[in-house]
């Protein structure tokens, strides 16, 4: 893992991904083991689950270091825009079929 960040309603992580781990898989045990974490903790106590989808993007070598600033600053960077308008943005410039439901 390269960078870790949250805010409010989502998560940005940065990793490198092994070709023997498919994404879905990692994904899946990311959400599983930190609900159960969360909720043992008590951490945040509204927090019931994660949602259903999540979002992936490829990013070249070259251009880590400029995600790992853009994940340390998440919350800076969503006071200009908002996470739901950023990421339908991305979805739509790149042409990626997506379900409204997972941007509420």
């Amino acid at each position: 893992m390269y960078r870790i960040n949250g805010v409010e309603d989502h998560i940005h992580i940065l990793t490198s991904l092994p070709p023997g781990i498919c994404l879905a898989d990692l994904v899946r045990e990311i959400k599983t083991g930190t609900n159960k974490w969360i909720k043992q903790e008590g951490l945040f106590p509204l927090f019931a689950n994660w949602q259903d989808g999540y979002s992936a993007f490829t990013v070249g070598h070259s251009d880590r270091n400029d995600v790992i600033e853009y994940i340390k600053n998440q919350e800076q960077h969503h006071k200009k825009i908002s996470f739901k308008d950023e990421l339908r943005t991305l979805l739509e410039k790149f042409r990626v079929m997506y379900d409204e439901k997972y941007l509420e």
